[in-house]
């Protein structure tokens, strides 16, 4: 988080003439436009600004941006979690706390107030559970398992071009829905490509181009003369691809439920221990720098679990 909001833009904050004697609420709005700029996803930038607003509705409306203080944050805090009456989860709060360091760093750093109030205002993080990920030698037994289809009597490359893809890309459930024929592009002069779109203009910090293996273009061109696909690259149900995930994670003799995401997190975590660039990592599962904060974190656990 620290360093997301280490650069704001002039736009965001000097052309708003924000100041001291500034009030929250019309600041608010100049720091969504920043968090907007610098592509963070509309979900996050929907719950800071949010947290945020609750700050603005629980303080004096007449408060100027200077003399918000430390005790000001922390009783605002023990509001959210006793005297609110909504239920403030461990992850909710945390959530909140790192709103208000990140909105206070912007204008400290800005030099719109001298005094940083957040700045000792206690972090309570939070992690969510670990994922169940596939270990290399159970990697290798799905895709054993997927390869048998592909060369038996009556080939059929399907289970192996669906979960070869997942844990070469890392992709999500919902983006490998959406993948339609045109986003492979097998003979790009830098090697075979995935493209990864979004049909909404508010995704576009989610598109990217993920590099595939000669191996899955292999199988895909296999799976694609038998099934011959018009149009969606894998046009079934949602449920029948992750019948066909689950099958597969049988066949294999997994003790595990092979799933999506579990495809997802173990390529991560097989990049992780090849010590690729990190930030290569994230901007190939496509998620914003906030959101690595807490993935990489568990990337790190893993590597050390398993």
């Amino acid at each position: 988080m620290a360093e997301l909001l280490t650069s704001p833009t002039k736009s965001a904050l000097g052309s708003a003439h924000i100041t001291n004697q500034s009030l929250l609420t019309p600041t608010i709005q100049a720091w969504r436009i920043y968090l907007d700029d610098q592509g963070n996803s509309p979900h996050t930038v929907k719950a800071f600004t949010a947290d945020l607003r609750l700050l603005a509705a629980y303080l004096p409306p007449d408060r100027s941006l200077g003399k918000i203080t430390t005790p000001d944050l922390n009783n605002f805090l023990e509001w959210m979690q006793t005297g609110r009456g909504v239920p403030c989860s461990p992850k909710t709060l945390s959530r909140r706390i790192t709103s208000l360091k990140a909105f206070f760093r912007w204008l400290h750093q800005k030099g719109a107030i001298l005094i940083d109030p957040a700045v000792k205002v206690l972090q309570k993080s939070v992690i969510s559970p670990l994922p169940d990920v596939l270990t290399p030698d159970e990697v290798q037994a799905v895709l054993d398992a997927a390869d048998f289809h592909r060369h038996a009597a009556r080939p059929d490359a399907r289970s192996y071009a669906l979960v070869s893809l997942l844990l070469e890309t890392g992709i999500k459930k919902g983006e490998c829905l959406n993948l339609n024929l045109n986003h492979i592009d097998p003979e790009t002069p830098n090697g075979p490509l995935l493209f990864v779109r979004y049909a909404s203009p508010q995704h576009r910090y989610k598109e990217r181009k993920i590099a595939l293996s000669a191996n899955w273009v292999e199988a895909y061109q296999e799976y694609k003369a038998k099934y011959q696909p018009t149009d969606r690259l894998f046009p079934w149900s949602q449920r029948r691809l992750e019948y066909l995930l689950e099958d597969l994670g049988e066949e294999a003799g997994l003790n595990k439920h092979l799933s999506f995401d579990m495809c997802r997190w173990t390529c991560a975590l097989t990049d992780w221990r090849l010590e690729a660039d990190r930030n290569k990592i994230r901007q190939k599962l496509g998620i914003s720098k906030i959101q690595w904060r807490e993935i990489s974190m568990k990337l790190e656990r893993l590597t050390t679990m398993t």
